[in-house]
């Protein structure tokens, strides 16, 4: 929160390392990732910032995950990063075994959302045998199957099996 003036001091310097956001703006617009933006760009935003510190706030950049995503007729890696889904019955918040996979469609991009070119994944928590934590009264549906529709990609790379092993984030 820039209009915070020991906030605004540490982050003014170094526009250049964080996203840029305006807190009236949604769906990505007038988002400016520092890293890459041009100085003009940067120049620009340090102006708004400093003559509306709090219509900002500014984050530190997190590197995405990347995904295998269908691009054209071809897999390419893109970046992803995943929403939970949650459940409030009023006494507790439970996480569901699965929820939506933001993609930027874009080689390279960091924007995920969806009115700026970004795509999204269904996605399932798996694990290796039924595990019930508490039996809930959660609504079920007669006959359904679930069946992946993803293609079989193949062996992980070196990479994807190290962030894999060391629970990297989507």
């Amino acid at each position: 929160r820039l209009e915070d003036p020991e906030v605004l001091a540490e982050c003014i310097d170094r526009l250049d390392q964080l996203v840029l956001k305006p807190v009236d703006g949604s769906g990505g617009y007038g988002l400016v990732v520092g890293p890459h933006a041009t100085d003009a760009q940067l120049a620009a935003v340090r102006a708004e910032i400093v003559d509306n510190p709090r219509g900002w706030i500014a984050q530190e950049l997190v590197m995405l995950s990347t995904a295998p995503s269908q691009s054209g007729e071809s897999i390419a890696a893109r970046h992803v990063d995943l929403r939970p889904f949650a459940m409030n019955d009023g006494e507790r918040i439970s996480v569901l075994p699965g929820g939506l996979t933001r993609v930027a469609l874009r080689a390279g991009s960091l924007v995920v959302n969806s009115s700026q070119g970004g795509g999204s994944k269904d996605t399932w928590v798996l694990t290796t045998g039924p595990e019930r934590v508490e039996e809930r009264d959660w609504p079920t549906y007669e006959g359904a199957e679930v069946q992946s529709v993803a293609p079989d990609l193949g062996p992980l790379s070196g990479q994807q099996e190290q962030q894999q092993q060391s629970g990297a984030r989507c």
